[in-house]
């Protein structure tokens, strides 16, 4: 046991225990505006950069800024490989910065990009590419490796595969989630999208889904055919129009085992990932909250049927 492990471990124990929690996320969705919601939210973990001001974008952004600045000093008190695991699961946050850096090449306007300092993984070189192909040659020379094409679907397709692989070969404790994300990003990009996968693409799915999902003709073969590792995130979901159902029982799976992970005595791995997963499902849930706030409640039935 060492001390690198035992500050780390400690402070993923306080950063969880002090997010926002369902109730105060429901006390958001059912405030009478938006920015009843937001002052309600300045209270917690999330006044970091708010403005009670803001419009329902604006508002979100901020949630998921805050996120980003919990994760980056969550990865600072960590030992080497724990730093490297908070990296991994903040994946999303360097894809986010990718799509919008080639956004910007095409001359679409995009949002800033998030500050990732020790969350980055090639984000210095990808932030400087100068084209399309600059960006692909950037990730191919990276941890995240080739997408397989330059396109910005393929770009962002290709990491988000690549992120649930490493996820699932090197975080044991979040391969489960790995692999049911796997599940929902080929349903999204096969059975809803039709866009057929690139070569990369296949590979990761084979191994994260199983050959028989992979080659399955229908979106009911599919599921048949998924690895037990996988099969979890759409059971009962009849068609791909379903998909949010299965989204939302990715979020709350990930909440219930990211808190059994928190209740591992070691001073270890575990408790850390279990943090970095219970503080993004309350970041998503918060967010929910304030969309519901935005629409006067309009929405509040939907926001509860989500959060189960």
């Amino acid at each position: 046991m060492g001390a690198g492990w035992v500050a780390g471990v400690t402070r993923a124990e306080a950063m969880a225990s002090s997010r926002a929690g369902p109730t105060t996320a429901r006390r958001l969705a059912t405030a009478a505006n938006l920015s009843d919601a937001l002052r309600l939210l300045s209270a917690t973990p999330y006044r970091r950069g708010l403005d009670v001001s803001a419009g329902i974008e604006k508002a979100q952004r901020a949630v998921t800024e805050a996120l980003v600045w919990q994760l980056r000093v969550l990865a600072g008190w960590q030992p080497r490989s724990g730093s490297a695991a908070v990296r991994l699961l903040a994946s999303g946050f360097e894809i986010a910065n990718t799509r919008g850096r080639m956004r910007s090449l095409s001359g679409a306007s995009a949002p800033p990009p998030y500050r990732l300092g020790a969350l980055s993984t090639a984000w210095p070189r990808l932030s400087g590419a100068p084209s399309r192909a600059g960006v692909r040659a950037a990730l191919a020379a990276s941890l995240w490796g080739d997408p397989g094409d330059e396109s910005p679907a393929a770009v962002v397709t290709g990491m988000r595969w690549s992120a649930a692989a490493r996820t699932a070969a090197n975080l044991p404790p979040a391969t489960r989630w790995a692999a049911g994300e796997a599940a929902l990003l080929w349903v999204r990009e096969v059975f809803l999208a039709g866009r057929p996968p690139p070569p990369p693409v296949v590979r990761h799915a084979s191994r994260l889904l199983g050959a028989a999902a992979v080659d399955a003709a229908s979106f009911t073969e599919f599921r048949a055919g998924l690895s037990p590792t996988a099969r979890w995130v759409l059971e009962g979901v009849e068609r791909p129009g379903e998909l949010w159902r299965a989204e939302a029982r990715w979020w709350t799976t990930v909440e219930r085992d990211g808190l059994r992970l928190l209740r591992d005595a070691r001073f270890a791995v575990s408790p850390v990932v279990g943090a970095v997963a219970v503080l993004c499902v309350d970041a998503w849930r918060v967010r929910a909250g304030l969309q519901c706030a935005a629409q006067g409640g309009r929405a509040l039935e939907a926001f509860d049927e989500l959060l189960g």
